[in-house]
């Protein structure tokens, strides 16, 4: 199912639909501030390893964000950081960056693994942040690729309703998407470490 929902002021009764569908253990595809993403209900392990095959990956090998709604609301999933990165992350967050952070004892469970990390996003989308608002807790996020050589994120939501259709229950039209990544800071030794350079810009966070 293709639903559109504006970007800027989300439409309350569109977002409970999209809620609905998570809590039923529903895959959807929704925006982000840089690409679409593929996610669902943190809390549901179905859910959780149905995203894992459909990017062709063990669960215990996934490298899946969380996306949050706010910093306050990290900590359930997070080890306590220092003042510095906390500093950063206010500065940069909502915003297109993913911060690797110290795993709490939550994810270990989430995952069936012994991560020891967790990517953290709170992007600068309205859709994405009311749903998870809506929620209660966070979702996971992980790019769309595309299959194209050239192309390597797909940005039209018609088109990746049309491939992923069949695969998932839910996806969300909020208009174009970007086709470049988020900025990717390592926080784990305390210390602030871009590891990849994407949309969000690094002077932000000195």
């Amino acid at each position: 199912m293709l639903i559109e929902i504006h970007p800027d002021n989300p439409e309350p009764r569109k977002i409970t639909e999209v809620v609905n569908c998570l809590r039923k253990g529903g895959v959807i595809i929704y925006p982000t501030d840089t690409i679409y993403s593929i996610g669902c209900d943190l809390r549901n392990k179905k859910a959780i390893e149905k995203v894992a095959r459909l990017k062709g990956v063990r669960l215990r090998k996934a490298q899946f964000s969380l996306i949050c709604y706010d910093l306050s609301s990290i900590g359930d999933y997070t080890k306590q950081f220092d003042r510095s990165v906390f500093k950063a992350m206010n500065k940069a967050l909502p915003g297109p960056y993913t911060f690797i952070l110290n795993a709490g004892n939550k994810v270990p469970k989430l995952f069936e693994t012994n991560k020891k990390e967790v990517g953290i996003r709170i992007p600068d989308n309205n859709i994405a942040r009311q749903v998870v608002h809506e929620l209660g807790n966070p979702i996971i996020a992980t790019s769309v690729h595309d299959d194209d050589e050239i192309l390597e994120y797909t940005t039209d939501p018609s088109l990746i309703h049309e491939k992923y259709e069949n695969m998932v229950d839910l996806v969300i039209d909020g208009g174009y998407g970007k086709n470049n990544p988020s900025t990717i800071v390592d926080c784990t030794d305390g210390e602030i470490n871009v590891i990849r350079e994407g949309i969000g810009s690094i002077d932000v966070l000195t």
